[in-house]
């Protein structure tokens, strides 16, 4: 379903503007995973936007058969204040979580934590994140012209009213909330609700790269 991915960067690009740079990361048994930058330069941010993940829906790996329309598909989003960090080191730990659905049969979605093994960039006292709701800063991309194919074995074709086409379920731009070690093992233990009340009701700007963890006591 390659088709898509130009319709989801023309999205990405009408929301944040033009990308002011791009890198592709390619996994063994995974699709090409490429990672756009976008400059807010009025609000010093700098956005990560992943293309690729959203190219077919995500699904159980074990599954026999492979539905190339119906399931959740997606994009993940990172924004940090920029300047302050060697951020733009994210590409590959956001490429690995970008690829998770296709190398390991992950489903992505809101209040998941991903861990990426590792720091985000050099130094970063982020080792994994929140996936938080999308809808926000780039809203949700309808694929309304996207149907199934008749006649691919074992999935059945989509129709709806009258036997018109239903359309596959829209891509989602997920936001990611990097975590400390110690909250991400809060969030195990209390929820992702709680963690992110705690995170507001300490104002934490979860853009500052620098961050330290938010007090669990």
């Amino acid at each position: 379903m390659a088709e898509i991915l130009p319709l989801v960067e023309s999205h990405l690009r009408a929301a944040l503007g033009a990308p002011d740079a791009r890198a592709a990361v390619t996994f063994l048994g995974a699709d090409r995973i490429e990672v756009l930058r976008f400059v807010d330069a009025a609000g010093g941010l700098v956005r990560y936007a992943t293309l690729g993940m959203s190219a077919a829906p995500m699904g159980d790996a074990a599954s026999a058969v492979v539905d190339p329309v119906r399931g959740p598909r997606a994009e993940l989003l990172l924004t940090v204040r920029a300047g302050l960090a060697r951020t733009d080191e994210v590409l590959r730990p956001l490429a690995v979580l970008a690829a998770s659905p296709q190398v390991e049969g992950v489903v992505v979605a809101p209040g998941a934590s991903l861990d990426v093994g590792g720091p985000l960039w050099p130094g970063a006292p982020f080792t994994s994140v929140l996936v938080a709701e999308g809808g926000g800063l780039v809203e949700d991309l309808e694929l309304t012209e996207l149907t199934a194919s008749p006649g691919v074995p074992g999935v059945p074709e989509l129709t709806g009213p009258a036997g018109a086409p239903e359309r596959g379920d829209p891509v989602r731009f997920l936001p990611l909330l990097p975590m400390t070690p110690n909250e991400a093992a809060f969030k195990r233990a209390r929820g992702a609700q709680e963690l992110q009340e705690r995170w507001l009701s300490h104002g934490t700007d979860l853009r500052d790269p620098l961050r330290g963890a938010v007090p669990l006591d």
